[in-house]
């Protein structure tokens, strides 16, 4: 029997269907299962022919087919079992392009699913881990070549707003010292089956060059936990378990002001402030 193609495979709602598959709001899951919105993600992540990707939660397998189109290598990272026989089939159509990993996310080895080299991360992240995943990422020990992900729309403009915005935070502190950061894509409701409650959007995030150092990034981690758990609070009260007005000062920023109208770079002062306090 011969072995289908990437192009003899049956539409995903097809697929799903035969192996009476359906999303588990347990998981997160919400499936894109237009191929012509999961190629132009692919687009936007910018890969291409020999390009190693790391895909967290594939499900049907929607984006994972765009990617492979492109002539990538996907390792696709899937803690649902009830997929991987689906993914399987996916699998035989790619040539040895796709390696399916069963396994939690949260505690996967990026640097070895890349095998140690250089790697794109394309993922539509389920809903629940999301955050949690990027700031995984970019607080951990492995560097991506670049991440094209989707999140909640709400998470994807934490991650780049900038001071005074009403998403500003925490997450755009980090996202934006470690990457640059920008939204590239808005996707509504029902471009997902089943349809979440709010939109989705894509984030893409390429790191910065040269890398921050890992001591200022574990440093700006806390200095954001504290300004912005007290967000309404002046800094010199929001700051002082960690050296208030004084380490304001020494970072040269107004121990007056209120976390959410710092800059990323004044964010990045206070950070350096603490770790010679």
């Amino acid at each position: 029997m011969t072995t289908p193609s990437l192009a003899d495979l049956p539409p995903l709602r097809e697929a799903l269907e035969r192996h009476g598959l359906l999303a588990r709001k347990s998981f997160g899951q919400h499936f894109l299962l237009d191929l012509n919105i999961t190629r132009k993600i692919a687009r936007l992540a910018e890969v291409g022919e020999g390009d190693t990707v790391i895909e967290v939660g594939p499900g049907p397998g929607g984006l994972t087919r765009a990617l492979l189109e492109t002539g990538a290598r996907v390792v696709a990272v899937e803690k649902d079992s009830r997929f991987l026989p689906l993914l399987g089939e996916l699998a035989d159509a790619a040539d040895g392009r796709l390696t399916l990993v069963e396994g939690d996310a949260l505690r996967a080895d990026m640097a070895a699913l890349a095998q140690g080299g250089p790697a794109h991360m394309v993922s539509n992240l389920p809903y629940n881990v999301g955050t949690q995943l990027l700031i995984n990422w970019l607080t951990g020990p492995f560097r991506p070549l670049s991440m094209t992900l989707m999140f909640q729309k709400e998470v994807a403009d934490r991650i780049a707003a900038q001071e005074d915005d009403d998403a500003y935070g925490r997450l755009a502190v980090l996202s934006q010292t470690v990457c640059s950061a920008r939204v590239v894509m808005d996707l509504p409701a029902r471009a997902f089956t089943p349809p979440p409650k709010v939109a989705s959007a894509v984030a893409r995030l390429v790191p910065l060059e040269p890398a921050p150092d890992k001591a200022l990034v574990s440093a700006l981690e806390r200095v954001t936990a504290a300004a912005f758990g007290q967000r309404r609070k002046m800094l010199r009260s929001s700051l002082k378990p960690i050296g208030g007005g004084a380490l304001c000062e020494a970072a040269g920023i107004d121990p007056d002001a209120r976390a959410e109208t710092i800059p990323i770079e004044g964010f990045q002062a206070l950070a350096a402030a603490l770790l010679k306090a």
